[in-house]
């Protein structure tokens, strides 16, 4: 008779391996079990819940639109924002050649200073359009989120802590304070 004999070559008597500790193999096994019974009594379905794969589709379809909407918005405001800040040195500019020209006498009513002022009333007009406002906070409150103190000083019939004279104004863009107000506030 001819005698078979196992050829495969046993985990744990492997050449090179490590003897597998006593019950190792019987672990392995029962976790063989467990994984086809498991495999056997889970249904598989067919096909994917494809309303459920849809509503989550749109869904996110719907949050990329908001958020890139979001970003649009922010990004054209912080862009109005920058472009104010770069103008208003220039628009400071205009309105201390209006106040010299204005100063000298013959001067008063000069062509030169009509139109200077007309350049700063169209600077002042397209900064209006574009939403930035300026603000002369005389007889409020100081705050030094929106103001700059420069000076205090005494004055009569007026509270501490109240601007009395303002050197130069505020600008904002909706709520964001692009340049405080330099002003003088009571002592």
């Amino acid at each position: 008779m001819t005698e078979e004999r196992d050829t495969s070559v046993d985990e744990a008597t492997a050449p090179g391996s490590t003897p597998a500790p006593d019950g190792a193999v019987e672990e392995v096994d029962a976790v063989a079990e467990l994984a086809e019974d498991a495999a056997v009594e889970a249904p598989v379905s067919a096909e994917p819940d494809f309303k459920d794969l849809y509503l989550r589709a749109a869904a996110e379809t719907d949050n990329v639109r908001k958020r890139a909407r979001r970003d649009v918005e922010l990004a054209s405001a912080r862009g109005v924002a920058r472009l104010a800040r770069e103008l208003l040195p220039s628009l400071d500019n205009l309105d201390r050649a209006l106040a010299a020209a204005e100063a000298e006498e013959s001067d008063a009513e000069h062509h030169l200073t009509k139109g200077i002022r007309l350049v700063q009333q169209e600077l002042q007009t397209a900064l209006t359009r574009v939403g930035i406002e300026q603000f002369t906070p005389v007889g409020e409150a100081f705050d030094p989120h929106q103001h700059e103190a420069v000076a205090q000083r005494p004055a009569e019939g007026v509270e501490t802590g109240v601007i009395t004279q303002v050197y130069q104004p505020g600008y904002r863009y909706k709520e964001e304070i692009l340049r405080a107000a330099k002003v003088v506030v009571a002592a």
